[in-house]
Protein backbone atom coordinates (compact mmCIF):
# COMPACT_ATOMS: atom_id res chain seq x y z
CA UNK A 1 0.00 0.00 0.00
CA UNK A 2 1.25 3.65 -0.99
CA UNK A 3 0.56 6.75 0.21
CA UNK A 4 -2.42 7.46 -2.56
CA UNK A 5 -4.08 4.44 -1.41
CA UNK A 6 -3.44 5.19 2.16
CA UNK A 7 -5.36 8.33 1.86
CA UNK A 8 -8.32 7.00 -0.07
CA UNK A 9 -9.05 4.21 2.54
CA UNK A 10 -8.66 7.11 5.05
CA UNK A 11 -11.46 9.15 3.56
CA UNK A 12 -13.49 6.44 3.13
CA UNK A 13 -12.98 5.01 6.69
CA UNK A 14 -14.16 8.81 7.81
CA UNK A 15 -18.06 7.36 8.86
CA UNK A 16 -16.25 4.94 11.36
CA UNK A 17 -13.98 7.67 12.63
CA UNK A 18 -17.24 10.06 13.39
CA UNK A 19 -18.98 6.97 14.85
CA UNK A 20 -15.79 6.11 17.25
CA UNK A 21 -15.47 9.56 18.31
CA UNK A 22 -19.08 9.48 18.95
CA UNK A 23 -18.75 6.23 21.26
CA UNK A 24 -15.95 8.04 22.74
CA UNK A 25 -18.31 11.22 23.75
CA UNK A 26 -20.95 9.19 25.23
CA UNK A 27 -18.23 7.98 27.93
CA UNK A 28 -15.80 10.68 28.07
CA UNK A 29 -17.97 14.10 26.36
CA UNK A 30 -14.43 15.54 25.60
CA UNK A 31 -14.11 13.65 22.95
CA UNK A 32 -17.29 15.48 21.38
CA UNK A 33 -15.91 18.72 21.51
CA UNK A 34 -13.27 21.02 19.43
CA UNK A 35 -14.42 18.43 16.18
CA UNK A 36 -12.87 21.13 14.17
CA UNK A 37 -9.36 21.61 15.04
CA UNK A 38 -9.45 17.41 14.25
CA UNK A 39 -10.00 18.64 10.53
CA UNK A 40 -7.73 22.02 11.02
CA UNK A 41 -10.82 24.00 10.88
CA UNK A 42 -11.75 26.41 14.07
CA UNK A 43 -8.08 26.19 15.01
CA UNK A 44 -7.22 28.88 17.77
CA UNK A 45 -5.01 32.08 16.62
CA UNK A 46 -1.09 31.28 16.76
CA UNK A 47 1.97 32.93 16.30
CA UNK A 48 3.82 31.85 13.52
CA UNK A 49 7.20 30.65 12.81
CA UNK A 50 8.01 28.80 15.78
CA UNK A 51 8.43 24.79 16.44
CA UNK A 52 5.92 22.17 16.37
CA UNK A 53 5.82 19.46 19.07
CA UNK A 54 3.50 16.40 18.90
CA UNK A 55 3.03 14.13 21.63
CA UNK A 56 -0.30 11.99 21.27
CA UNK A 57 -1.53 11.04 24.64
CA UNK A 58 -0.95 12.26 28.57
CA UNK A 59 2.30 9.68 28.62
CA UNK A 60 4.03 11.74 25.88
CA UNK A 61 3.43 14.76 27.02
CA UNK A 62 4.65 14.53 30.35
CA UNK A 63 7.93 12.94 28.30
CA UNK A 64 8.30 16.07 25.89
CA UNK A 65 8.05 18.57 29.03
CA UNK A 66 11.37 18.58 29.76
CA UNK A 67 12.26 18.89 26.22
CA UNK A 68 9.52 21.71 26.06
CA UNK A 69 11.48 23.83 28.40
CA UNK A 70 14.52 23.86 27.18
CA UNK A 71 13.07 24.75 24.01
CA UNK A 72 11.54 27.68 25.66
CA UNK A 73 14.74 28.58 27.13
CA UNK A 74 17.32 27.84 23.79
CA UNK A 75 14.83 29.69 21.33
CA UNK A 76 13.05 32.61 23.72
CA UNK A 77 12.01 34.28 20.80
CA UNK A 78 9.86 31.35 19.42
CA UNK A 79 6.49 29.91 20.26
CA UNK A 80 5.71 26.26 20.85
CA UNK A 81 2.95 24.14 19.33
CA UNK A 82 2.72 20.97 21.10
CA UNK A 83 -0.64 19.48 19.51
CA UNK A 84 -1.66 15.67 20.69
CA UNK A 85 -4.96 13.64 19.94
CA UNK A 86 -6.47 12.87 23.41
CA UNK A 87 -8.73 15.17 25.60
CA UNK A 88 -6.51 13.63 28.77
CA UNK A 89 -3.22 14.87 26.68
CA UNK A 90 -4.91 18.16 26.00
CA UNK A 91 -6.02 18.52 29.63
CA UNK A 92 -2.00 17.41 30.63
CA UNK A 93 -0.89 20.12 28.19
CA UNK A 94 -3.36 23.25 29.48
CA UNK A 95 -2.39 22.14 33.39
CA UNK A 96 2.04 21.97 32.90
CA UNK A 97 2.01 25.09 30.46
CA UNK A 98 -0.54 27.39 32.26
CA UNK A 99 2.10 29.81 33.32
CA UNK A 100 4.53 29.84 29.71
CA UNK A 101 2.31 32.01 27.33
CA UNK A 102 4.48 30.81 24.48
CA UNK A 103 3.65 27.30 24.49
CA UNK A 104 0.28 27.20 22.28
CA UNK A 105 -1.70 24.17 21.81
CA UNK A 106 -4.30 22.51 19.70
CA UNK A 107 -5.47 18.82 18.53
CA UNK A 108 -3.27 17.89 15.70
CA UNK A 109 -5.60 17.39 12.57
CA UNK A 110 -6.39 13.69 10.74
CA UNK A 111 -3.26 12.23 8.69
CA UNK A 112 -5.19 13.79 5.97
CA UNK A 113 -3.29 15.46 3.28
CA UNK A 114 -5.33 18.86 3.21
CA UNK A 115 -6.12 18.62 6.72
CA UNK A 116 -2.49 18.26 7.51
CA UNK A 117 -1.92 20.92 4.97
CA UNK A 118 -4.11 23.68 6.60
CA UNK A 119 -2.91 23.46 9.82
CA UNK A 120 1.00 23.65 8.79
CA UNK A 121 -0.04 27.19 6.68
CA UNK A 122 -1.63 27.72 9.48
CA UNK A 123 1.28 27.43 12.34
CA UNK A 124 4.15 27.35 9.64
CA UNK A 125 6.58 25.94 11.99
CA UNK A 126 10.60 26.25 11.45
CA UNK A 127 10.89 22.75 12.66
CA UNK A 128 8.57 19.70 13.63
CA UNK A 129 9.11 17.37 16.52
CA UNK A 130 7.17 14.06 16.92
CA UNK A 131 7.39 12.14 20.58
CA UNK A 132 8.17 8.52 19.85
CA UNK A 133 6.29 6.48 17.38
CA UNK A 134 3.47 8.39 16.42
CA UNK A 135 4.21 8.51 12.85
CA UNK A 136 1.64 10.03 10.31
CA UNK A 137 2.64 9.44 6.41
CA UNK A 138 0.71 12.86 5.12
CA UNK A 139 1.95 15.13 8.33
CA UNK A 140 5.41 14.20 7.24
CA UNK A 141 4.90 14.46 3.66
CA UNK A 142 3.64 17.35 3.58
CA UNK A 143 6.26 19.36 6.20
CA UNK A 144 8.81 17.58 3.51
CA UNK A 145 6.96 19.34 0.63
CA UNK A 146 7.00 22.76 2.68
CA UNK A 147 10.55 22.21 3.49
CA UNK A 148 10.05 21.62 7.27
CA UNK A 149 12.46 19.50 8.81
CA UNK A 150 10.96 16.93 11.25
CA UNK A 151 12.39 15.23 13.87
CA UNK A 152 11.18 11.65 15.67
CA UNK A 153 12.39 12.35 19.62
CA UNK A 154 12.27 9.40 22.34
CA UNK A 155 11.55 7.05 19.54
CA UNK A 156 10.94 3.52 20.27
CA UNK A 157 10.11 0.81 17.54
CA UNK A 158 9.09 -2.72 19.34
CA UNK A 159 10.23 -5.79 17.28
CA UNK A 160 5.66 -6.22 16.74
CA UNK A 161 5.47 -2.77 15.58
CA UNK A 162 8.67 -3.19 12.96
CA UNK A 163 6.71 -6.09 11.58
CA UNK A 164 3.56 -4.31 11.15
CA UNK A 165 5.43 -1.62 9.38
CA UNK A 166 7.35 -3.98 7.24
CA UNK A 167 3.90 -5.24 5.43
CA UNK A 168 3.09 -1.83 4.51
CA UNK A 169 6.82 -1.02 2.93
CA UNK A 170 5.99 1.28 0.37
CA UNK A 171 4.08 3.47 1.96
CA UNK A 172 6.47 3.19 5.68
CA UNK A 173 9.84 3.67 3.66
CA UNK A 174 9.35 7.24 1.76
CA UNK A 175 7.99 8.56 5.07
CA UNK A 176 10.89 7.23 7.07
CA UNK A 177 13.41 8.57 4.18
CA UNK A 178 11.96 12.08 4.67
CA UNK A 179 12.80 12.44 8.43
CA UNK A 180 15.36 14.60 8.96
CA UNK A 181 16.40 13.22 12.63
CA UNK A 182 15.06 9.54 14.54
CA UNK A 183 16.30 9.78 18.07
CA UNK A 184 16.00 6.52 19.20
CA UNK A 185 16.59 5.44 22.47
CA UNK A 186 18.66 2.07 21.97
CA UNK A 187 20.71 0.42 19.60
CA UNK A 188 18.25 -2.25 18.48
CA UNK A 189 15.32 -0.20 17.64
CA UNK A 190 17.81 2.19 15.84
CA UNK A 191 18.56 -0.99 13.23
CA UNK A 192 14.91 -1.53 13.01
CA UNK A 193 14.59 2.41 11.77
CA UNK A 194 17.05 1.64 9.16
CA UNK A 195 15.66 -1.78 8.06
CA UNK A 196 12.63 -0.07 7.68
CA UNK A 197 14.16 2.24 5.08
CA UNK A 198 15.55 5.63 7.56
CA UNK A 199 18.36 6.58 6.09
CA UNK A 200 21.42 5.90 8.01
CA UNK A 201 22.68 9.37 8.89
CA UNK A 202 19.68 10.54 10.16
CA UNK A 203 19.15 7.87 12.75
CA UNK A 204 21.13 8.48 16.14
CA UNK A 205 21.17 6.63 19.38
CA UNK A 206 20.10 9.13 22.38
CA UNK A 207 18.70 7.12 25.36
CA UNK A 208 15.31 7.24 26.62
CA UNK A 209 14.32 10.98 27.49
CA UNK A 210 11.95 9.18 30.36
CA UNK A 211 15.50 9.45 32.31
CA UNK A 212 14.88 13.24 32.76
CA UNK A 213 12.09 13.17 34.78
CA UNK A 214 12.50 15.88 38.04
CA UNK A 215 10.93 15.27 41.00
CA UNK A 216 9.71 18.51 42.65
CA UNK A 217 11.49 18.08 46.09
CA UNK A 218 8.41 19.16 47.68
CA UNK A 219 6.49 15.51 46.64
CA UNK A 220 7.93 13.43 49.15
CA UNK A 221 7.10 15.70 52.12
CA UNK A 222 4.01 16.63 50.72
CA UNK A 223 3.10 12.94 50.68
CA UNK A 224 4.04 11.78 53.96
CA UNK A 225 2.06 14.91 55.52
CA UNK A 226 -0.90 13.91 53.66
CA UNK A 227 0.34 9.92 55.41
CA UNK A 228 0.50 11.70 58.40
CA UNK A 229 -3.39 13.16 58.12
CA UNK A 230 -4.88 10.03 57.40
CA UNK A 231 -3.22 8.34 60.54
CA UNK A 232 -1.11 5.96 57.83
CA UNK A 233 2.20 6.04 58.36
CA UNK A 234 2.49 2.75 59.67
CA UNK A 235 0.07 1.33 57.38
CA UNK A 236 1.16 -1.03 54.22
CA UNK A 237 0.49 1.55 51.40
CA UNK A 238 0.96 -0.02 47.63
CA UNK A 239 -0.52 1.25 44.53
CA UNK A 240 -1.45 -0.05 41.01
CA UNK A 241 -1.24 2.58 38.48
CA UNK A 242 -1.85 3.13 34.96
CA UNK A 243 -4.29 0.10 35.14
CA UNK A 244 -6.22 -0.97 32.29
CA UNK A 245 -10.15 -2.79 31.33
CA UNK A 246 -9.42 -6.24 33.09
CA UNK A 247 -6.85 -5.90 34.78
CA UNK A 248 -8.73 -4.04 38.23
CA UNK A 249 -10.49 -7.06 38.96
CA UNK A 250 -6.94 -9.13 39.29
CA UNK A 251 -5.60 -6.21 41.00
CA UNK A 252 -8.55 -6.42 43.61
CA UNK A 253 -7.92 -9.75 44.05
CA UNK A 254 -4.42 -9.75 44.72
CA UNK A 255 -5.37 -7.09 47.41
CA UNK A 256 -7.80 -9.20 48.92
CA UNK A 257 -5.28 -11.91 49.31
CA UNK A 258 -3.14 -9.20 51.18
CA UNK A 259 -5.86 -7.95 53.21
CA UNK A 260 -5.85 -11.58 54.85
CA UNK A 261 -2.48 -11.45 56.06
CA UNK A 262 -2.05 -7.57 56.49
CA UNK A 263 -5.33 -6.68 57.44
CA UNK A 264 -4.46 -2.76 57.71
CA UNK A 265 -3.31 -2.72 53.88
CA UNK A 266 -4.03 0.20 51.61
CA UNK A 267 -4.46 0.10 48.47
CA UNK A 268 -4.45 3.12 45.93
CA UNK A 269 -5.51 2.19 42.38
CA UNK A 270 -5.15 4.20 39.73
CA UNK A 271 -7.44 3.62 36.33
CA UNK A 272 -5.47 5.09 33.17
CA UNK A 273 -8.23 6.97 31.80
CA UNK A 274 -10.79 9.29 33.28
CA UNK A 275 -13.59 7.66 31.71
CA UNK A 276 -13.22 4.71 33.30
CA UNK A 277 -13.16 5.91 36.52
CA UNK A 278 -16.95 5.59 37.73
CA UNK A 279 -16.57 2.20 36.23
CA UNK A 280 -13.78 0.86 38.32
CA UNK A 281 -15.13 2.98 41.63
CA UNK A 282 -18.26 -0.05 41.00
CA UNK A 283 -15.80 -2.56 40.93
CA UNK A 284 -13.72 -1.63 44.54
CA UNK A 285 -17.37 -0.62 45.94
CA UNK A 286 -18.97 -3.96 46.09
CA UNK A 287 -15.51 -5.47 47.45
CA UNK A 288 -13.96 -3.04 49.61
CA UNK A 289 -14.35 0.53 51.62
CA UNK A 290 -13.44 2.62 49.18
CA UNK A 291 -12.45 6.19 49.03
CA UNK A 292 -12.62 8.10 45.94
CA UNK A 293 -9.47 10.85 45.62
CA UNK A 294 -11.50 13.44 43.47
CA UNK A 295 -14.25 13.49 46.69
CA UNK A 296 -11.54 15.02 48.93
CA UNK A 297 -12.99 12.56 51.76
CA UNK A 298 -9.67 11.33 54.14
CA UNK A 299 -8.79 7.95 54.18
CA UNK A 300 -9.54 6.14 57.74
CA UNK A 301 -8.54 3.52 59.16
CA UNK A 302 -11.33 1.63 57.41
CA UNK A 303 -10.31 2.78 54.35
CA UNK A 304 -8.79 -0.53 51.85
CA UNK A 305 -9.07 0.98 48.94
CA UNK A 306 -8.22 4.73 47.80
CA UNK A 307 -9.68 5.65 43.78
CA UNK A 308 -6.69 7.69 42.30
CA UNK A 309 -9.61 9.29 39.80
CA UNK A 310 -8.29 12.62 39.42
CA UNK A 311 -6.05 13.92 36.81
CA UNK A 312 -2.07 15.15 36.90
CA UNK A 313 -1.76 13.85 40.41
CA UNK A 314 0.48 10.58 39.02
CA UNK A 315 3.62 10.92 40.54
CA UNK A 316 2.00 12.73 43.83
CA UNK A 317 0.11 9.28 44.31
CA UNK A 318 3.28 7.25 43.49
CA UNK A 319 4.56 9.13 46.34
CA UNK A 320 1.95 8.03 48.96
CA UNK A 321 3.02 4.61 48.15
CA UNK A 322 5.76 1.78 49.73
CA UNK A 323 5.65 -0.36 46.60
CA UNK A 324 3.92 0.33 43.23
CA UNK A 325 2.52 -1.91 40.72
CA UNK A 326 2.74 -0.51 37.03
CA UNK A 327 0.08 -1.07 34.87
CA UNK A 328 -0.71 -1.90 31.30
CA UNK A 329 1.12 -5.15 32.23
CA UNK A 330 -0.88 -7.73 33.38
CA UNK A 331 -3.09 -7.36 30.13
CA UNK A 332 -1.25 -7.30 26.97
CA UNK A 333 -1.06 -3.65 26.44
CA UNK A 334 2.54 -3.42 26.57
CA UNK A 335 2.81 -2.14 29.85
CA UNK A 336 3.34 1.84 31.27
CA UNK A 337 6.49 4.27 32.28
CA UNK A 338 8.04 2.28 35.58
CA UNK A 339 10.85 4.78 35.79
CA UNK A 340 8.10 7.26 37.52
CA UNK A 341 8.06 4.98 40.69
CA UNK A 342 11.89 4.29 40.55
CA UNK A 343 12.96 7.89 40.20
CA UNK A 344 11.04 7.58 43.95
CA UNK A 345 12.92 5.18 44.94
CA UNK A 346 9.93 2.24 45.00
CA UNK A 347 10.37 -1.16 44.81
CA UNK A 348 8.41 -1.63 41.09
CA UNK A 349 6.33 -5.21 39.59
CA UNK A 350 5.18 -5.31 36.78
CA UNK A 351 3.35 -8.00 35.06
CA UNK A 352 4.71 -10.10 31.77
CA UNK A 353 3.74 -7.42 28.46
CA UNK A 354 6.19 -4.87 28.96
CA UNK A 355 6.90 -4.36 25.14
CA UNK A 356 6.26 -0.91 25.32
CA UNK A 357 9.28 -0.47 27.81
CA UNK A 358 10.96 -3.80 26.71
CA UNK A 359 14.62 -2.32 27.22
CA UNK A 360 13.95 0.43 30.36
CA UNK A 361 12.46 -2.58 32.22
CA UNK A 362 15.23 -5.05 31.41
CA UNK A 363 17.47 -2.73 33.07
CA UNK A 364 15.70 -2.45 36.33
CA UNK A 365 15.01 -5.83 36.44
CA UNK A 366 18.83 -6.94 36.22
CA UNK A 367 19.78 -3.80 38.53
CA UNK A 368 17.51 -5.29 40.98
CA UNK A 369 14.88 -2.82 40.93
CA UNK A 370 12.00 -4.42 38.96
CA UNK A 371 9.96 -7.76 39.99
CA UNK A 372 7.91 -9.63 36.78
CA UNK A 373 4.59 -11.18 38.05
CA UNK A 374 2.81 -13.55 35.78
CA UNK A 375 -0.96 -13.21 37.25
CA UNK A 376 -2.77 -12.10 40.51
CA UNK A 377 -1.26 -14.67 42.66
CA UNK A 378 2.24 -13.62 41.93
CA UNK A 379 1.28 -9.80 42.56
CA UNK A 380 -0.36 -11.04 46.10
CA UNK A 381 2.92 -12.84 46.71
CA UNK A 382 5.13 -10.18 45.43
CA UNK A 383 3.66 -6.87 47.02
CA UNK A 384 3.27 -9.28 50.42
CA UNK A 385 6.79 -9.86 50.58
CA UNK A 386 8.17 -6.48 49.95
CA UNK A 387 5.62 -5.70 52.68
CA UNK A 388 7.24 -8.41 55.74
CA UNK A 389 10.86 -8.02 54.03
CA UNK A 390 11.24 -4.09 54.19
CA UNK A 391 14.88 -4.38 53.66
CA UNK A 392 14.18 -5.76 50.18
CA UNK A 393 12.01 -2.94 49.49
CA UNK A 394 14.56 -0.52 50.12
CA UNK A 395 16.61 -2.47 48.38
CA UNK A 396 15.01 -2.32 45.37
CA UNK A 397 14.30 1.34 45.51
CA UNK A 398 17.49 2.07 46.14
CA UNK A 399 18.43 0.08 42.81
CA UNK A 400 15.75 1.96 40.70
CA UNK A 401 17.06 5.57 42.02
CA UNK A 402 20.91 4.55 40.71
CA UNK A 403 19.43 3.32 37.31
CA UNK A 404 17.71 6.68 37.10
CA UNK A 405 20.60 8.62 38.15
CA UNK A 406 22.96 6.65 35.59
CA UNK A 407 21.27 7.32 32.68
Amino acid sequence: MNRTLYTLLFHLGLPLVALRLFLRARKAPAYGKRIGERFALQLPAMRQGGIWVHAVSVGESIAAAPMVRALLKAYPELPITLTCMTPTGSERIRSMFADEPRVQHCYLPYDLPWAAGRFLDHVQPKLGIIMETELWPNHIHQCARRGIPVALANARLSERSARGYARFANLTRPMLAEMSLIAVQTETEAQRFRDLGARPESVQVTGSIKFDLKVDEQLLPRARHLREQWGALQRPVWIAASTHEGEDALILQAHRQLLQLHGDALLVLVPRHPERFPAVHALCSQQFATVRRSAGTPVDAQTQVLLGDTMGELLFLYALADIAFVGGSLVATGGHNPLEPAALALPVIMGPHVFNFLEISAMLREAGALQQVDDADGLAGAVRRLVELPQDAQRMGEAGRAVMRAN
